[in-house]
């Protein structure tokens, strides 16, 4: 395995300024090089709904066929895994989720990815996911896709490296927005989390960038929001005390899974001996073994976030079991290097939690937790993602964009907020930033062994 290329690291000059001809320009490239990400991130997208269906049936069929039938999701997850993780020997830019790349290129920190990283992340990703049941998101793979088909444009009509490094950032959102179908989160996603800035150029390639990708993904999976929720009523103001202390509970679960996904990246990357596509096949062969108690277990979580907003009744210590083994084993499918996010899992765990605070509620004051319920569930995925992504705007529109609600957004800012407060007291870092520079550290340190 080789370390990735260095950056370009040439300062910007005065030239290299977007002139008014320029920005047009570039706004028609950008909403091309968006276009080909929504065709590319629908189909990803697309093939992971067709692949969970296809496990849960697998799963179901061997509960029909005896114990020794339930090695074949072992093997299946053991071999996905393996495969997708020798993918990221071939290219090493596509383990993880990716964003860490991104955010690196727009720092001048890392080269601008390489048009390899679309198929590998597709492939690589699809296997880890789709075919493993690893606890992984779509997310990741997408926005690298999106964000390396941004490159890939920008290079084929000779932009300057500075307006590549735009390019690829600006289509990471557009990633975002075919990932979740949020285009106005994709947005925010880019200049909150990525760029960490506000300027004309970002923001209207950005514009350009999310809008054709979100037409041509609904093309693919269809204009229907991720999770469908009843109505939800506004919540009353003498609630929103509940809200923030709900907020600070989930600020604290969140602090635990931003300290469990460093420590497990820590800790399986210790174990020097073993090589990674080995790691990786013995974690997949774990969650295989997992998937066989309940397909929820395992995935990114999508089908399960949507039961539970749908009403499905579920025993309160099946909702814990859920809860528990879902928060390890996504951090420790992280671990394995294979290509996936870690958004959609957060926001099936904050759904979830949502849920318990309900039935707890419920305990206390009959009644009153089951009218909190929906909105429990929808800030809990906000103040989770905030928690652990530190992006707080970002986590309370891309919430309420996924279940097409915006009756809960004061409650959902109220419970961020709270949740910030509990992360920056506790000074977790935000989880980006932390893989970021593991990610760049592990490249110098194969630069310096030459490997």
């Amino acid at each position: 395995m080789t370390a990735p290329d260095s950056p370009d690291l040439t300062p910007e000059t005065p030239e290299e300024d977007t002139g008014a001809r320029v920005l047009v320009w570039l706004t028609i490239v950008a909403a091309i090089a968006g276009a080909i990400t929504g065709l590319v991130g629908g189909a990803f997208r697309w093939l992971l709904i067709r692949a969970d269906h296809l496990r849960a049936d697998l799963i179901d069929w061997t509960h029909h066929h005896g114990p020794a039938a339930w090695l074949i999701p072992v093997v299946i997850s053991a071999a996905a895994a393996l495969i997708a993780a020798l993918i990221t020997r071939w290219e090493p830019r596509a383990s993880g989720s990716g964003i860490q790349h991104v955010e690196a290129v727009e720092r001048g920190e890392a080269a601008p990815p390489p048009p390899a990283v679309i198929p590998a992340r597709f492939v690589g990703g699809l296997l880890a996911i789709g075919v493993g049941g690893m606890v992984l998101g779509r997310e990741g793979p997408t926005v690298h896709m999106g964000a390396a088909i941004g490159a890939l444009t920008g290079r084929v009509c000779r932009a300057t490296m500075r307006e590549i490094r735009v390019l690829q950032t600006t289509l990471s959102g557009a990633g975002l927005a075919v990932a979740f179908n949020a285009p106005i989160s994709g947005t925010l996603f880019c200049i909150e989390e990525i760029a960490k800035t506000v300027k004309v150029r970002y923001v209207l390639w950005t514009m350009a960038a999310v809008a054709a990708g979100t037409v041509c993904s609904r093309l693919i999976v269809g204009n229907h929001p991720d999770f469908v929720v009843p109505q939800v009523n506004s919540v009353a103001l003498s609630s929103l005390p509940v809200f923030v202390v709900f907020g600070v509970v989930v600020g604290l679960l969140g602090v635990v899974y931003n300290w469990l996904i460093r420590a497990c990246l820590s800790g399986f990357a210790a174990i020097g001996r073993v090589p990674g596509p080995v790691k990786a096949a013995i974690i997949g062969a774990v969650i295989g073994a997992v998937l066989t108690v309940d397909p929820d277990l395992g995935g990114g979580g999508d089908d399960l976030t949507q039961n539970i907003l749908s009403g499905q009744h579920l025993a309160f210590w099946a909702i814990v079991m859920l809860l528990a083994i879902r928060f390890v084993a996504g951090p420790v499918s992280y671990s394995a290097g294979t290509p996936g996010g870690i958004f959609a899992p957060m926001l099936a765990l904050g759904a979830m939690t949502g849920l318990i605070a309900s039935r707890l509620i419920d305990l206390v004051s009959p009644g009153y937790g089951h009218e909190l319920l929906l909105p429990l569930m929808i800030v809990g995925m906000s103040s989770f993602f905030t928690a652990v992504v530190r992006a707080p705007f970002t986590g309370a529109v891309l919430v309420m964009e996924m279940t097409s609600t915006t009756s809960v957004a004061v409650s959902v800012l109220a419970a961020g907020a709270a949740t910030m407060i509990v992360a920056e007291l506790l000074r977790s870092p935000p989880i980006y930033d932390d893989l970021r520079e593991r990610m760049l550290r592990q490249w110098k340190g194969h630069e310096a062994e030459g490997v």
